[in-house]
């Protein structure tokens, strides 16, 4: 069934509410910012599609006809989140212009600011974190989602990165798969202490190994 939010604001001096017209993009758009918002900070287990559809001011109803079901929704907001992190890395930069010590500062810095590892288990910052989300099944449609969109842009990225550099000879699908585990496990390390230089040391290190794995000359 279609839902439809209230604007009981006056219009035009007839003080009088209006209906605002049923948008399936919007309502869709609110869905999605709500649980986002909720899943990252109560947790998936903790967050019903009754509290969802309250935040986003539609029907449950609304929730189950755009998306299926929670898990369907947790898929598309993996996949919304992988989006997010790639336009945080790609910024204004031709693609074909970026290397490691211009992306993997981005990655850290996109991560400590948006932080779904260990707001979607309800745990707090240490360094299984990630592990345990992606080892949790009811958030595997999560971090699927998500990794497969970020792959795929990476994928992308070096074939543009390395036909500029002249650099052939690497498996790109291969490649790509293995950045974004190694690039994961450098985000354990940065979040599990707090100790500024070793932070910087990690990062330091995520980009010299990737730059030397990927033959950039710098």
């Amino acid at each position: 069934m279609a839902t439809r939010a209230i604007d009981t604001s006056e219009t035009e001096g007839k003080g009088e509410s209006r209906a605002r017209r049923y948008d399936p993009a919007e309502t869709r758009a609110r869905v999605l910012s709500a649980a986002y918002m909720l899943f990252s900070t109560k947790g998936f287990a903790r967050t019903g599609t009754a509290d969802i559809a309250r935040e986003a001011d539609v029907s449950e109803g609304s929730i189950f006809y755009h998306f299926g079901s929670k898990q369907k929704l947790l898929e598309e907001l993996g996949r919304r989140h992988g989006e997010m992190m790639i336009a945080y890395m790609h910024g204004e930069d031709a693609l074909e212009d970026l290397e490691p010590g211009i992306i993997v500062p981005r990655v850290f810095e996109f991560v400590r600011a948006n932080s779904m590892w260990e707001g979607m288990t309800g745990e707090s910052c240490e360094a299984t974190a990630r592990t345990k989300l992606m080892m949790s099944a009811e958030v595997e449609p999560f971090y699927h989602a998500a990794k497969d969109t970020v792959v795929e842009w990476v994928q992308r990225h070096m074939a543009a990165a390395f036909a500029k550099r002249g650099i052939d000879g690497i498996e790109i699908d291969i490649a790509a798969s293995f950045t974004h585990l190694f690039v994961g496990e450098a985000i354990d390390r940065i979040f599990a202490t707090d100790d500024a230089a070793e932070q910087a040391r990690v990062e330091r290190e995520t980009i010299r190994f990737m730059r030397a794995a990927c033959r950039y000359e710098v």
